[in-house]
């Protein structure tokens, strides 16, 4: 066999191992995505059960109307330090915010993800005047049909133009989350509270 020869079967050779090697290492890596991803989600599940077990026990199931002056509700909202108890209407139009708080956008009440919540700065008993009165570690309850009521904890609240949206974002990582949105008094910017589930 020629030198030529020889040597052009080797690398060959080498190539095809380097190759193999690479494709080896993706399909290694790929597995270990899913791995990861399937983990993430067990644990996300066991979480959440683990957390809903608590609820179950800590506070009794509450039946939530199903309509309040003639509109769906969603769900309910606690807020202790304000004195708030109101519910939360399914759908949002200039009708339902001037009747209560209501579901902007976003997730369902205690799922996964970031249920925004609009109300008006109105002084009645079940609107937003008194969001302004909350402070970073206190708690709001939601309490909806399915999941029972979930206790959320404030981390961080804030004020931002009308036109920007960036507190309705849904990247949460697999965590409940809510947003409440007011206006000022002078209705310049909006007022955000933001708060996650306590576990």
């Amino acid at each position: 066999m020629k030198r030529k020869t020889k040597k052009k079967i080797i690398n060959t050779f080498l190539v095809a191992i380097i190759l193999g090697i690479f494709t080896w290492l993706g399909i290694e890596e790929h597995k270990e995505k899913n791995i990861d991803k399937k983990n993430y989600e067990v644990e996300n599940i066991s979480r959440n059960v683990a957390v809903n077990e608590k609820i179950k026990k800590e506070y009794p199931k509450e039946n939530v109307i199903l309509e309040y002056k003639g509109y769906d509700v969603i769900s309910k909202l606690e807020i202790p330090k304000i004195n708030l108890e109101t519910y939360i209407l399914k759908k949002y139009s200039v009708e339902t915010l001037n009747i209560s708080v209501v579901k902007f956008w976003g997730a369902n009440p205690n799922m996964p993800g970031n249920f925004c919540v609009a109300g008006h700065n109105f002084k009645n008993k079940n609107m937003f005047h008194d969001l302004k009165d909350l402070q970073i570690g206190d708690n709001l309850f939601v309490i909806d049909n399915n999941i029972g009521k979930v206790e959320y904890e404030i981390y961080k609240i804030y004020k931002v133009l009308p036109e920007d949206v960036s507190c309705l974002s849904q990247k949460k990582n697999g965590e409940k989350h809510i947003t409440l949105i007011t206006c000022t008094n002078n209705s310049k910017e909006r007022i955000i509270v933001k708060a996650k589930e306590k576990i």
